[in-house]
């Protein structure tokens, strides 16, 4: 089954609708990694025709990206690197910097890390109040003129955020946090997407592996694994969840011979222009993607699926737990 693409505007090549995300194979709040398997779970990626690489200078403190450059060695012109500028880390913590100083110094060490002379898709983490939108939109467009990057996108922002934003400089994407569990943007997010353009990237489209189908009740997760301080993960919540999942994969299995986790994707990927970003730390988590390509839910799907949630799920969280501090003053 041919992958599915998407054009993002500045970017020449088409990109593919399911992207892989490497927040965990930094190995930062996910328990740890293997960079040996990482890379080989970047290279089965693009092998398999996903192109989208989704990275971040925060996700293990540079090392996912150094380890995404490792990866792409030599096949770089095969995939379409996406990384985040604005968020600094110190010993007192992690908090947004969205100042042009910061981005000049973080685009030359993601470039290095990367160890490729453009970022396909350059996109602010998070909004930092603390910083004009100006100054933050005309540094990134300076570096679009320049050729550093391609793209500019946002990253957790509100459309009215992305107003103050587009004044300044065009973006051409948008990454929330977007599943079937975590609907928010539905609100605003999405249809100011859809008015505007912009792509999609829903971060966490398997909703931290709820949705993947291979959790169970006795499920643990080690170290810094940060589904430990996740509300979703713990009780009473963890079990409504995980039972919602067993009875969207017993629709998914009726309705077209499909596992739940293509169900979840295939889910986003029909919301409007969007793209699914995939986590995956080794080989074997890739599995199954090439069935969330070649059919569609239809509306009495989309309708069962919301009774399904709302049967099972009465006190539904969201990820705002995740999010980073601003600076103080």
């Amino acid at each position: 089954m041919s992958i599915e693409t998407i054009r993002i505007e500045g970017i020449a090549t088409p990109v593919s609708r399911i992207g892989l995300g490497t927040w965990a194979i930094g190995g930062w709040m996910w328990g740890g990694a293997d960079d040996a398997r990482s890379v080989e779970t970047i290279r089965q990626a693009v092998e398999s025709g996903i192109n989208l690489i989704d990275t971040a200078p925060v996700y293990g403190f540079g090392h996912s990206e150094e380890v995404v450059g490792k990866a792409l060695e030599g096949i770089r012109e095969r995939a379409v690197i996406a990384t985040k500028v604005a968020l600094e880390w110190s010993d007192s913590g992690i908090h947004r910097n969205a100042t042009a100083r910061r981005i000049r110094q973080e685009i030359e060490d993601s470039l290095r890390r990367l160890r490729t002379d453009r970022i396909d898709l350059y996109q602010v983490h998070w909004p930092d109040p603390l910083v004009p939108h100006e100054e933050t939109a005309r540094e990134l467009e300076r570096l679009r003129e320049e050729g550093k990057i391609l793209a500019i996108g946002v990253s957790n922002y509100s459309p009215e955020q992305m107003d103050g934003f587009r004044r300044f400089a065009p973006l051409a994407a948008v990454q929330p946090p977007y599943n079937l569990f975590e609907r928010a943007i539905e609100a605003d997010v999405l249809p100011y997407a859809r008015e505007h353009g912009l792509v999609v990237l829903a971060y966490g489209a398997l909703c931290r592996g709820l949705l993947s189908g291979r959790m169970h009740a006795d499920t643990a997760f080690e170290g810094d694994d940060l589904r430990k301080v996740d509300p979703k993960f713990q009780a009473p919540r963890f079990a409504r969840y995980l039972a919602a999942v067993e009875a969207l994969r017993q629709l998914a299995r009726e309705r077209h011979g499909k596992s739940v986790l293509a169900l979840a994707i295939r889910w986003i990927l029909d919301q409007g222009p969007t793209i699914a970003l995939w986590g995956a730390r080794h080989p074997g988590q890739l599995a199954g993607i090439d069935e969330a390509f070649g059919w569609k839910l239809d509306a009495e799907d989309l309708r069962r699926i919301d009774v399904l949630l709302a049967e099972h799920v009465k006190d539904p969280v969201g990820p705002e737990f995740m999010a980073p501090p601003a600076r103080q003053g």
